[in-house]
């Protein structure tokens, strides 16, 4: 198995934070520190800048999530605020901008749904904001967690909430009458906490951490065959693997493929990881995931973000602060 680099799309000036797919996977956005969305499209083989998405922040671009409906783009920026842009009329406006964050805006994101987005910041609080069309408002704050919140993430089938943080924790949130709260923390990495991704069935999370580690978290439901203890009608979270000695530096980001199977890490050692799940081995309380790429130099600086193309699962897109975007083939050799 191998990764192919197909292209590199080189058009932004400083490094680029954060990509992320439409959900037709036929649209890429890309952020970064030049305080700009670039939209790319594909014409023929190649892929083009179709639209720059400027002079809304006057700080770097952070995070950008598409909606499930794929008319709206969010972006988060260090300016503290969060910048909403439509598409419906082919063209990409900025038709709100949410404040309330007291500093950088590090990460948002959209429920499946679409009836909710998720912020969360430097200011250690994860606010949910309702969605009625054009109308953004805040639902709730939440402020379990004690540092930077860098990352939120939504379950990939209901309205539930990650989030994780320099704090070293990951908390998963839910809606309790007409508010929102944490039903679970989950400990056990030594370091900040950089990216979480959930699996197809939204039973399990992948994290990503300084510690230079990859955990693996099970979700275990009420009355559970497996005897694990729960709380009320609260899921428990556990981990059940670590995946430790790949990669040499902090693990910035990870994605777990919903087609595939296949997880993407990767981080500040410049380096892409593939793992698969042995299924020969794992087992639900003990799970087991053996390497299958290794790109150690898929950048020459730190890689920032990944994600798989949520049509085409052979496609990965990375970024990186060398301020390139760089998309890759997933090749099955063995095939």
């Amino acid at each position: 198995m191998s990764l192919q680099l197909l292209q590199t799309l080189d058009a932004h000036l400083e490094r680029v934070w954060c990509v992320d797919w439409n959900p037709k996977g036929t649209l890429l956005a890309s952020c970064g520190g030049d305080r700009c969305i670039k939209i790319w499209a594909k014409e023929g083989e190649k892929w083009v800048c179709k639209s720059t998405l400027s002079d809304q922040h006057n700080r770097t671009v952070r995070s950008i999530s598409w909606s499930p409906c794929g008319n709206f783009i969010a972006a988060a920026s260090f300016d503290s605020t969060i910048s909403i842009w439509d598409r419906r009329e082919g063209e990409f406006e900025c038709i709100a901008t949410l404040e309330g964050h007291e500093n950088e805006v590090k990460s948002v994101a959209w429920s499946i749904s679409g009836s909710y987005l998720a912020s969360c910041s430097r200011d250690k609080s994860v606010w949910v904001w309702e969605v009625d069309d054009d109308d953004f408002e805040c639902a709730s704050v939440m402020n379990k967690h004690t540092q930077d919140v860098k990352k939120v993430k939504w379950h990939p089938h209901v309205d539930v909430l990650a989030s994780c943080s320099y704090d070293d924790t990951i908390n998963v949130y839910k809606e309790d009458d007409d508010d929102w709260t944490c039903y679970d923390t989950l400990t056990g990495h030594t370091s900040t906490i950089w990216s979480i991704s959930f699996d197809k069935t939204g039973d399990r999370i992948i994290s990503a951490s300084d510690d230079h580690n990859l955990k693996i978290w099970q979700c275990y439901h009420p009355n559970n065959p497996d005897g694990i203890i729960t709380t009320g009608n609260d899921p428990t979270w556990k981990c059940v693997c670590t995946l430790s000695g790949y990669h040499t530096r902090p693990v910035y980001d990870v994605d777990w493929c919903h087609h595939s199977g296949l997880i993407a890490s990767a981080g500040g050692d410049d380096s892409i990881k593939i793992f698969k799940e042995d299924l020969e081995l794992s087992s639900k309380n003990k799970q087991c995931y053996k390497m299958v790429v290794s790109l150690d130099q898929a950048h020459i600086q730190d890689v920032n973000c990944v994600k798989w193309n949520p049509i085409d699962s052979s496609l990965l897109v990375s970024c990186s602060d060398d301020m390139n975007v760089k998309i890759w083939k997933f090749k099955n050799d063995d095939l």
